[in-house]
């Protein structure tokens, strides 16, 4: 059949009628979006107009201090993404970070998460309350805790590991705060304080298996390990994927700590000069808030195309039990 021929058969087919609502279908519907109303009032006020707000601005030259703002066209634009090289290096900074911090954080919330679903483990219950806890200290809080912790002369961590023989306290020692090839590892150790809810995001993905897989498993001969990689980990892909698109959003955004121990100054050597960081200088230390904003929206069309692409890529990984 020709695609001529195609075409006239699809246009001799009857059409469908649209149904028309009943009188309790109109009510239904009204009132469903009666309720959702508040959350689109909500989204367009808070979200949608501050974004096309922002978009604006980014075309402007804009200071925050004087409030003189002249267009610009894509002047911003421009000398963000060809002049500027110090978008480009706050981008790596941030992206070699999370090359290192999201694999860990995964790793280890799924495995502490493994230990606390674990039938053997004595007061379960007690190690689940501690491991979250963290998460309730405020961020600011554990960051100037952790930034005592990691101290190079006082810190207790370099004085536990001066008990091993290692020469960890004083100038010729472990700074963790001052040595540029060591803060990926120092932030990845302070961020690792706060993974408790994807532990217990984890958690009820394991919690969510049948046991019956597990039980069958044992009894054809399936170690621990086996039903760990074979059973657990394909069943949890899908919680393992949502805390990945999520941590990925998150190290994007990365800014607390770098800023509560060294402010906007980028030390040492510039190694804290993550890209929310160089935001935060331009636009407001600075106060070239188009620039500011230009920024801003780099950063959100970088996070949509790597969420994009991890989207892209979970139906090579991700199994979802209905088969979707």
């Amino acid at each position: 059949m020709t695609f001529s021929e195609a075409m006239k058969e699809a246009r001799s087919q009857p059409r469908l009628r649209r149904r028309h609502m009943s009188d309790s279908e109109k009510y239904e519907a009204k009132l469903g979006f009666a309720f959702i109303s508040p959350w689109l009032i909500g989204f367009l006020i808070f979200y949608l107009v501050p974004m096309a707000a922002s978009f604006v601005i980014s075309l402007f030259d804009y200071n925050l201090a004087t409030s003189e703002a002249s267009f610009t066209g894509l002047d911003n634009w421009t000398r963000m993404l060809f002049e500027d090289s110090n978008t480009w290096s706050s981008l790596w900074i941030t992206m070699r970070f999370g090359l290192i911090m999201l694999p860990v954080s995964l790793i280890s919330a799924f495995m502490l998460a493994v230990l606390l679903n674990s039938l053997n483990l004595w007061g379960r219950n007690i190690f689940r309350t501690l491991f979250y806890a963290p998460a309730l200290i405020p961020f600011v809080a554990s960051t100037l805790i952790w930034g005592q912790v990691l101290n190079s002369q006082t810190g207790w961590l370099n004085r536990i590991i001066e008990l091993f023989g290692i020469d960890a306290v004083g100038i010729d020692g472990i700074r963790w705060l001052d040595d540029p090839t060591l803060i990926p590892i120092t932030f990845t150790i302070i961020g690792i304080w706060g993974i408790g809810n994807m532990i217990l995001i984890f958690l009820a993905g394991l919690q969510g298996i049948p046991t019956a897989l597990h039980e069958a498993a044992h009894i054809d001969g399936a170690g621990w390990w086996r039903r760990l990689r074979s059973i657990s980990v394909p069943m949890v892909t899908p919680v393992i994927f949502y805390n990945l698109v999520l941590g990925v959003v998150a190290l994007l955004q990365y800014f607390l700590p770098p800023f509560v121990l060294n402010g906007t100054s980028g030390y040492p050597e510039g190694a804290t000069n993550f890209f929310m960081i160089y935001f935060y200088q331009q636009a407001f230390d600075f106060s070239q808030m188009g620039y500011g904003a230009a920024l801003a929206w780099f950063l959100f069309f970088v996070g949509l195309a790597l969420t994009v692409l991890l989207f892209g890529t979970q139906k090579y990984w991700v199994y979802y039990a209905g088969g979707d």
